[in-house]
């Protein structure tokens, strides 16, 4: 089993900038991939970034170039880092891994976090 656990979200007017942090605990070794998914009210839900343990990244059109995803395998912990944020980002975040190749799609992971909040107001 893997654990994980989100924080960092907040309330942040346009434009600006927040990072969120997922540490991961248990049986992190069957890690392959990792991604961040977020659930925005009356939106379907959507898997915006991910990362596998060599460092390959993917992202939805609406994040690159604003959002950035990292790990650190020391820390065991997963980052977001979210800048130019826009209203429409609002939702709750959340930290996902699995132990297959990377993936697009949130039903593809495993093990998820119990999420954190991101507000942009206008």
């Amino acid at each position: 089993q893997v654990q994980l656990v989100e924080s960092g979200g907040g309330s942040v007017q346009a434009v600006g900038s927040l990072r969120l942090s997922c540490a991961a605990s248990g049986s992190i070794f069957s890690i392959k991939a990792m991604g961040w998914d977020r659930q925005a009210p009356g939106k379907q839900r959507e898997m915006v970034a991910g990362i596998t343990s060599g460092g390959s990244t993917n992202y939805v059109d609406s994040v690159k170039a604003r959002f950035t995803i990292s790990r650190d395998s020391a820390k065991n912990t997963l980052y977001l880092q979210t800048n130019s944020l826009k209203p429409e980002d609002t939702a709750v975040y959340y930290c996902a891994a699995r132990g297959g190749p990377l993936a697009r799609t949130s039903i593809a992971y495993v093990y998820w976090g119990q999420g954190t909040q991101v507000t942009v107001s206008s």
